[in-house]
């Protein structure tokens, strides 16, 4: 079948009335904090991966689903990433991304509590200086849920809008790759949970994100809470990797001090999954051990000196080096169990990803010890040669008393979640598509008891 001509670099349609959309690759300059002998540590395990671990399905548009039967090594690896802007003063460079991708009447995606911050309005006054007619959107919600994507579908389609911005934390970057994908493709927005199911190419997308640790505006996936089922679903595929990803950290500073721990413990576990994922590989595994070195080292000093802007820099990096690493090589458990409970209760994803990841670090490291030592170097816990199962509790401890110190709670009771809860979160949690690369397979039963250990 011959390929549209209308169709953008990396799927994705250009701007209407335009001839093209041009993409080129980003650059940025990244802290070398993880030691060289870290990461050689990784490079060898990925060396004697190759030798073990079975091939991963690659599906149309860059998913990984569950090891092909039969399959065998060497494997295909692919690594998705937008261009990416990054640093102080970056945010009017979203400006000239809108030009360069065609854009007339841009659909800037947003929230109330971004918007009082002043962040929308500084972005809108670069738009208008470049000859460009934006319409704001402002009606988000935290862990954005399906009627809300579907009505900001209605105002872009109302609008004449072309391309779409979304600048805030991960719940708006989510609806406003919700917004697109509707914009190009129609229907519900539940109709698209699972893996490319996305036919036809979406508008240009162009990221801006205000936290630092969610790494939607790098990444494959969108998560969308079913308001019928009260549980979070989610859609994956590479058309939903942003065109552009401007990461300015000066936009960290307003964020309220349960936000910064939230996002900041979710960026850890996209680096601990991610390193650990049965779709890792080397391309992965040096932006996952960056990650939770940088997360490690700074994220609770951002909380202590919250206009630190060395801190919030490395934070914004931790941001997106765990984000490069997830969206290529997917999540795990934690995420799995995660949304159905951040879903069920509509609660900070981050904060319940803070609570769950000790209980799966030990319910993986049971299986898998190895892999846990170059996280627990990266963490500056460990020296060369310390025994796996040494190497996991001490991960696990760790992320606990990171935990305790930007305050977290221990357990999921204290978020509201309870006994009688644990059946229908534990079936939910099968049917997740994180749940397809953790290194460890998982039964029901497994999930409940992992689930009432975190009660």
């Amino acid at each position: 079948m011959a390929l549209d001509s209308r169709v953008g670099p990396g799927g994705r349609a250009p701007a209407a009335g335009t001839v093209g959309a041009c993409r080129r690759a980003g650059e940025t300059v990244l802290v070398d904090d993880v030691p060289d002998d870290v990461l050689d540590t990784a490079l060898d395990d990925d060396l004697d991966d190759a030798d073990r671990e079975p091939d991963l399905t690659v599906h149309r548009g860059g998913g990984c689903g569950a090891p092909a039967a039969g399959a065998t090594n060497p494997r295909l690896s692919k690594f998705h990433a937008p261009e990416i802007v990054f640093g102080p003063d970056s945010l009017r460079e979203a400006a000239y991304a809108a030009v360069r991708l065609g854009a007339r009447r841009p659909f800037v995606v947003t929230d109330p509590g971004v918007f009082e911050a002043g962040w929308p309005s500084e972005l809108l006054a670069h738009l208008r200086g470049t000859g460009l007619a934006p319409r704001l959107w402002t009606d988000v919600t935290p862990n954005p849920k399906d009627h809300e994507i579907e009505q900001g579908y209605h105002d872009y389609v109302a609008s004449g809008c072309d391309v779409v911005m979304g600048l805030g934390g991960g719940s708006v970057i989510d609806a406003a790759k919700g917004v697109a994908l509707l914009a190009s493709n129609g229907g519900r927005i539940l109709d698209y949970e699972g893996i490319d199911r996305i036919a036809n190419p979406i508008p240009p997308l162009i990221m801006m994100p205000s936290t630092s640790g969610t790494g939607a505006d790098v990444s494959q996936f969108c998560i969308v809470t079913d308001t019928e089922r009260h549980t979070k679903i989610t859609i994956m595929g590479r058309a939903l990797v942003p065109d552009v990803s401007v990461i300015d950290p000066r936009l960290l500073v307003t964020m309220p001090e349960w936000l910064n721990a939230a996002t900041g413990l979710d960026a850890l576990t996209h680096g601990i999954e991610a390193f650990v994922s049965l779709a890792h590989g080397p391309l992965t595994d040096h932006h996952a051990l960056q990650a939770v070195s940088l997360v490690n080292a700074n994220l609770a000093h951002t909380m202590m000196r919250p206009d630190d802007q060395r801190a919030r820099q490395a934070m914004a990096q931790a941001a997106l080096e765990a984000g490069l690493a997830f969206t290529n090589a997917i999540l795990g458990a934690t995420h799995a169990m995660s949304h159905q409970v951040g879903g069920m209760l509509d609660l900070p994803h981050g904060v319940v990803n803070g609570v769950l990841l000790p209980h799966v670090v030990r319910f993986n490291g049971a299986a898998g010890p190895e892999r846990f030592v170059p996280i627990a170097q990266a963490m500056g816990l460990a020296g060369p040669g310390v025994p796996g199962d040494e190497a996991v509790d001490m991960v696990a401890a760790e992320i606990r008393k990171l935990g305790d110190e930007v305050g977290v709670p221990s357990g999921l009771a204290a978020l509201g979640v309870t006994e009688a809860d644990v059946p229908r979160l534990a079936v939910l949690t099968l049917g997740d598509a994180c749940l397809t690369t953790n290194p460890r397979p998982a039964s029901v039963d497994e999930v409940e008891t992992l689930f009432r250990a975190a009660l």
